[in-house]
């Protein structure tokens, strides 16, 4: 049985994910409208991604014998500057997101909850390679440029190969 204080954290990681979610759909949009698509391809992946890290919490959560609160979110940012800043905003994302899961991980491990700490441990693994992610593609960004030409050509083409090798069933921990 979660505990009200853990039942509550995790929640708010919930919320967190859909929002990720929603931000990385709204980039990927944004990119396939500017006719870069292997950009655009990268955030859709992303985006869900995102939304199954919110399917894993949501069904943590109540096989857990809590209450998992589905969110509502907030429209994400529409319009961005250029494509190095939305992978920024990626690094940016992800870094916060791994804030709130060592958040997770302390909590859990101070109120005794060695199933939950248990559980996230493929979500410390998971925002370590996010992290890893998006640094390689700003560096990879910063070596092809983005103005038009052959390197950011090659950039976008090839970025869709660099997503986090991620499924669902991969993760340890409730399915």
């Amino acid at each position: 049985m979660l505990k009200p204080d853990i039942e509550a954290i995790l929640n708010k990681q919930v919320s967190l994910e859909a929002q990720s979610s929603a931000l990385y759909l709204s980039i990927g949009s944004w990119a396939e409208s500017k006719g870069y698509h292997g950009v655009a391809d990268f955030f859709y992946a992303h985006s869900e991604e995102e939304r199954q890290h919110m399917l894993k919490l949501i069904k943590f959560i109540n096989e857990r014998g809590g209450k998992a609160e589905i969110p509502a979110i907030d429209k994400p940012k529409q319009d961005f500057k250029n494509v190095k800043e939305v992978f920024n905003l990626l690094l940016e994302t992800e870094r916060e997101n791994t804030m709130k899961v060592s958040e997770i991980v302390h909590s859990s491990l101070k109120a005794g909850d060695y199933t939950t700490h248990n559980f996230v441990q493929w979500y410390v693994t998971e925002q370590m390679e996010e992290e890893a992610l998006a640094q390689t593609v700003l560096e990879k960004l910063e070596m092809a440029g983005e103005a038009p030409g052959g390197g950011f050509y090659l950039f976008d083409r090839d970025l869709p190969g660099l997503k986090a090798n991620f499924t669902p069933d991969s993760a340890s921990g409730a399915n």
